[in-house]
């Protein structure tokens, strides 16, 4: 008796070359941040963060095991940034009423423009149910405190960095901001 004849085996679809991609993770909170401000973190996704970093889907899983946590990394960037600038903003300010100048300045210059202020409404309105986001918002409170705290007193520097969340979410809601004078104005009057 003879073997059966082997059959060749059928042609391979030849395998993709992987993508070298060390800022993977990075893109990925780049792309995170930019979904945010577009649909809001209601309508953030893997998938829609994935298709805006054009890498596959799986990637968003591999790099941040859940949406939360990628949610958290593109906040805390956001936070890092405003809150870096604020330090460097203090650390230049000669005393305390100069301090208040560059604190205005921060607020309408930092928060109140572009994407950021967007992104940080989204990052209020989200922390209030997700607990990792809430993390991200104190970190980014306490830091604020910290350099205020160069000028002021621990006290003054916590009600100032109140005042400060309040003011950007009446600049981002009314249909009649402050101007760059109010806000300092409205500065002022809590270090009296």
């Amino acid at each position: 008796m003879t073997a059966p004849a082997s059959r060749p085996a059928p042609p391979q679809a030849p395998r993709r070359p992987r993508r070298y991609d060390p800022n993977r993770s990075e893109r990925l909170v780049a792309a995170a941040i930019d979904v945010i401000t577009e649909h809001g973190v209601a309508g953030t996704t893997h998938r829609a963060i994935a298709r805006a970093a054009d890498v596959p889907l799986g990637s968003t899983t591999y790099h941040f095991a859940t949406l939360d946590e990628l949610l958290t990394a593109a906040f805390t960037a956001i936070a890092d940034q405003v809150a870096d600038a604020l330090e460097q903003r203090m650390r230049a300010a000669g005393d305390a009423e100069e301090a208040l100048a560059v604190l205005a300045e921060h607020l309408s210059q930092d928060l109140l423009t572009g994407n950021t202020l967007l992104l940080a409404v989204e990052l209020y309105v989200a922390a209030t149910r997700r607990p990792a986001l809430r993390a991200v918002t104190e970190a980014w409170m306490q830091r604020s405190r910290r350099a205020l705290e160069l000028h002021f007193d621990p006290l003054t520097a916590r009600e100032l960095d109140a005042l400060v969340e309040g003011l950007v979410l009446h600049q981002a809601l009314s249909t009649d901001p402050m101007s760059d004078e109010q806000l300092l104005h409205a500065l002022r009057r809590i270090t009296r």
